[in-house]
């Protein structure tokens, strides 16, 4: 029997490690927490899960030098997963507490969602619950997900990315915003895909496959 790929999930202080880690285990991934540099370097692949506060999440990863071997490990070519607070972190900087600089990895600011929609009706914030994700665009993950599909959010702050060509998924909620982005090496949706019962599962086993192909 092969060995599965092995994923380093990144410890920096974030919540929801672990079962982020069976999750990943389901879909034939050996998955390990993990707040060494090296290890995370080393791995097949590396998911940057989370809930909390941008500016703890960024302070704790330097903190740690593990902002650096993130990077390094995407661009080495070894497959970036961000889950939440992992999706954010990849842009300049959030308003949370801030302005507070993330990982720079993509043009972009993380903004509050408004008090009101579009129509001027009271928006409650945080959005919480099952919404639709609207697929599209060209990347290794999308070939194994449908068009649409429901998935669990639980978040007050949503990403605006500079180039529209990285959001690969929307949802609305007080109008449209990117609910997953993409480029080479890194595929972030703002869900969590293990609180996303099948929907969830769907997107692990296609990470599971992005990984096995790299």
């Amino acid at each position: 029997m092969a060995t599965p790929p092995r994923i380093a999930i990144v410890d920096y202080g974030a919540g929801n490690l672990r079962s982020v880690g069976k999750a990943l285990e389901r879909s034939g991934l050996a998955a390990e927490v993990t707040a060494d540099a090296a290890a995370i370097r080393a791995a097949d692949g590396v998911v940057l899960p989370g809930v909390g506060a941008f500016a703890d999440g960024m302070e704790d990863l330097r903190a740690k030098g593990l902002d650096e071997a993130v990077l390094a490990s995407i661009d080495a070519g070894r497959p970036y997963l961000g889950l939440c607070l992992g999706l954010q972190l990849l842009f300049e900087e959030s308003d949370e507490h801030g302005p507070v600089a993330g990982l720079g990895r993509l043009r972009g600011r993380v903004e509050r969602f408004p008090e009101s929609d579009a129509a001027g009706a009271p928006l409650r914030v945080p959005h919480i619950g099952w919404n639709q994700v609207r697929f599209a665009g060209r990347h290794p993950m999308l070939e194994g997900l449908p068009a649409e599909d429901c998935f669990y959010f639980v978040h007050s702050y949503r990403a605006v990315p500079a180039d529209a060509s990285v959001r690969v998924g929307t949802t609305d909620y007080g109008g449209p915003f990117a609910a997953a982005v993409a480029g080479e090496g890194y595929f972030a949706v703002q869900f969590h895909p293990e609180k996303s019962q099948w929907a969830g599962k769907r997107l692990l086993d296609a990470y599971a496959r992005w990984v096995c192909s790299c």
